[in-house]
């Protein structure tokens, strides 16, 4: 199977697929942090060569809405509204098989409901990130190895006052991380247990 892995540069989904015997391949602007094979460019400019599968990672920053107090500047200057364009484009993909994942978004409200919401806990990862999938000729995918959810942690943001409470990780990943794109990059890595199960469910469809 052709498997074009959009939007991808940990080459996590890729190599998942890549080690099924698949003929996988991630793109994103970035160059790929794990080697392998890897188009730095648009996915637009590759999409119509002829894949069987795609599973895409659009950017979810403006689309999030875990940064929702930024949505009406988004709005106004169109940067939201492009992202959105840019889902629909990968949506409306020439390939037959396609999977978007993101983060719970406005995608849910202005393009779609996601077929399937999954945690990495429900892969092997005691880890809670809320992920959605919206699913072209794919099934839901299955839980191989559901474990508990994580810690969690509460605490007060010093901008807003506001108590918020989140996963533990996702906490320690914006302690550790440097600069915002780091801590973005550490998020945004796509666990392997759920990289596994795509490759071994939706790799194995005739």
């Amino acid at each position: 199977m052709r498997v074009l892995i959009a939007c991808e540069y940990s080459g996590a989904v890729r190599d998942a697929f890549i080690k099924q015997g698949h003929d996988a391949m991630s793109c994103d602007l970035l160059p790929t942090d794990s080697p392998g094979p890897h188009y730095q460019g648009s996915v637009f400019d590759i999409i119509d060569q002829g894949w069987d599968l795609m599973v895409a990672h659009p950017p979810c920053t403006h689309l999030a809405v875990s940064g929702s107090k930024y949505f009406a500047q988004k709005i106004a200057d169109g940067r939201q509204q492009a992202a959105l364009d840019f889902v629909r484009r990968l949506i409306n993909a020439p390939i037959k098989k396609i999977a978007i994942e993101n983060p719970v978004s406005v995608i849910s409200s202005k393009i779609r409901k996601p077929n399937q919401i999954v945690h990495p806990w429900m892969f092997g990862h005691p880890m809670s990130k809320a992920t959605c999938l919206w699913l072209n000729n794919l099934p839901l995918l299955k839980p191989t190895n559901v474990v508990d959810k994580g810690d969690f942690k509460t605490w007060v943001c010093s901008t807003t006052g506001k108590t918020k409470r989140q996963s533990q990780w996702m906490y320690d990943a914006a302690c550790v991380a440097r600069t915002p794109a780091e801590r973005s990059k550490i998020r945004s890595k796509t666990f392997q247990g759920i990289a596994d199960a795509m490759a071994n469910q939706w790799g194995n469809l005739a």
